[in-house]
């Protein structure tokens, strides 16, 4: 399937974000009840009984080396991407810790210039730094309301760390997408996440109880959309165009947070939100993606 409409997919990665906030709110309360790894683990498992089925019923063949290769590259970044962000939301508040998790698409933008060998706009360095901007309004609007103690300097940590590794996965997803399907996608991230935390399960596994257990499975179910449609979006357009729109993940957080958690909205949480829209508005305005190749 080909697209010429610029916007469609902004639209896809838009739709990605919002999914995967989604499901961040689903698995901090698993996450919360059997500890970041069960819920890591099971998530992963549901997701590839949700992916696998969907892979093979478009013809999936197994993947040829160079291609496998960029799989297992971009599963294993990937599973400890959210393994220590999992295991940071326990720690810290949802909205606050998707904010500091927005040094990544900043990262990102200068990852692809050095690797993708894209050139960098104007608009697009101007976007990432108002985003960037945004979530600094927000970090300092909650400096000295609460105490720092161990669990919060446990948690900036792990989500610092997560964030280095998103911003690579970015530049990973933009190659992956150019030689795979969506399906196939993720069904490798969700598989290979299976087999890499499987093999800490038999030590730090904890059996979930049913409620906990439908939240793993709409997590799942997110993160199969989430993949497929981010996959589909970076087929389609530069890292630069669409890594801005990784701000806009922030406003649905502080939603989910307050919904899940009673994580209420400050002001400066409203003016740092206000900020990363215009952000992700100034990146709209650049060229149209570069046409790429049929991957669906």
């Amino acid at each position: 399937m080909r697209t010429d409409h610029a916007l469609l997919p902004m639209l896809m990665a838009a739709l990605a974000v919002a999914s995967l906030a989604l499901m961040d709110a689903y698995m901090k309360s698993a996450a919360l009840a059997v500890g970041a790894l069960s819920a890591a683990w099971l998530r992963s498992l549901i997701a590839t009984a949700i992916a696998l089925p969907l892979w093979l019923a478009r013809g999936g063949r197994w993947p040829q080396r160079a291609v496998l290769t960029l799989h297992l590259q971009r599963s294993v970044v990937a599973t400890f991407m959210a393994l220590t962000f999992f295991y940071a939301i326990t720690k810290l508040p949802l909205a606050e810790a998707i904010a500091i998790s927005f040094v990544a698409p900043l990262i990102a933008l200068y990852l692809a210039r050095l690797m993708l060998g894209e050139i960098i706009r104007r608009e697009a360095i101007a976007a990432s730094l108002l985003g960037f901007a945004g979530t600094l309004v927000i970090i300092g609007g909650k400096v000295g309301q609460a105490e720092f103690d161990r669990d919060t300097a446990l948690g900036l940590a792990a989500i610092l760390t997560s964030a280095m590794l998103y911003a690579y996965s970015f530049i990973l997803i933009r190659r992956q997408s150019q030689v795979a399907g969506p399906a196939e996608i993720a069904t490798f991230h969700s598989g290979v996440s299976v087999l890499l935390l499987g093999m800490a399960a038999p030590f730090l596994f904890e059996m979930p109880d049913s409620d906990t257990l439908r939240d793993l499975a709409a997590a799942a179910v997110l993160t199969v959309i989430g993949a497929m449609a981010f996959a589909w979006a970076y087929a389609r357009a530069e890292a630069q165009v669409l890594v801005p729109l990784e701000y806009s993940g922030f406003l649905w957080a502080s939603v989910f947070g307050w919904l899940f958690f009673a994580e209420r909205l400050t002001l400066p949480t409203l003016a740092g939100t206000a900020i990363i829209v215009g952000a992700c508005w100034l990146a709209a305005r650049g060229r149209r993606p570069a046409q790429p190749p049929d991957t669906i």
